[in-house]
């Protein structure tokens, strides 16, 4: 076996380049899924009988098939549904919004019902409204606790990138197969992704600690 790790060298700009469009479709599908995973996770909490149902039927439709199937359904079934073609890059920040909205849904509403009805009850009693209760009282204790699975859900986005190859995005997992496919080094390219992923994932990683210890509760 003739393993030759300084050839990766000549690929680190393809491979950090491939990290930076990982990088792009993870913040910017996550900041879409945890506002969508807020307003859906709030209605299953506090929602009448009609929105709570409408929440719960979105997750577990989300939650119940796999998001390489929601990526499918999206680039190749939906232009035929609706006659609107979306590109590779846009299917799959938009996958990402989807998918992690689901599961942050999820988290917001199991946090915001961990909080004792007591501090809710207390804020009615003292003339506020209940959407001020929610956010000046309730809100500030479950942000606290939805941090370490928050953090997970991110990581998790972030791996999941990595199925957008399916539809040709040129994300990290992508730009390690044409490199492979171009010089079949497998050894060495695939042990670089890796190395990449893991580096990403580290880092989040840390600074989700870091968040979490300055906001624990005490």
């Amino acid at each position: 076996m003739n393993i030759d790790w300084s050839i990766v060298i000549g690929f680190l700009p393809a491979l950090l380049n491939g990290a930076k469009i990982t990088l792009y479709i993870t913040v910017t599908g996550l900041i879409g899924g945890i506002a969508l995973g807020a307003v859906i996770g709030l209605m299953r909490a506090y929602g009448g009988y009609i929105l709570n149902t409408l929440a719960f039927i979105y997750v577990e439709i989300i939650r119940g098939t796999p998001i390489v199937v929601q990526v499918m359904f999206l680039y190749f079934a939906l232009p035929v549904l609706v006659d609107i073609r979306i590109d590779p890059m846009t299917t799959a920040i938009l996958a990402i919004v989807i998918n992690a909205g689901a599961y942050v849904a999820e988290i917001v509403r199991g946090a915001v019902l961990s909080i004792s009805k007591g501090l809710t009850e207390a804020g009615r009693a003292i003339g506020l409204p209940r959407w001020k209760v929610v956010v000046y009282i309730v809100g500030p204790l479950a942000f606290r606790r939805l941090i370490p699975p928050l953090g997970n859900q991110c990581i998790v986005s972030l791996k999941d990138t990595s199925l957008f190859i399916v539809i040709g995005v040129g994300e990290l997992t992508r730009t390690g197969q044409e490199i492979m496919a171009a010089n079949f080094r497998a050894v060495e390219i695939w042990t670089a992704v890796a190395v990449f992923y893991l580096i990403m994932t580290g880092t989040l990683s840390l600074l989700l600690r870091i968040i979490e210890k300055r906001m624990r509760i005490l």
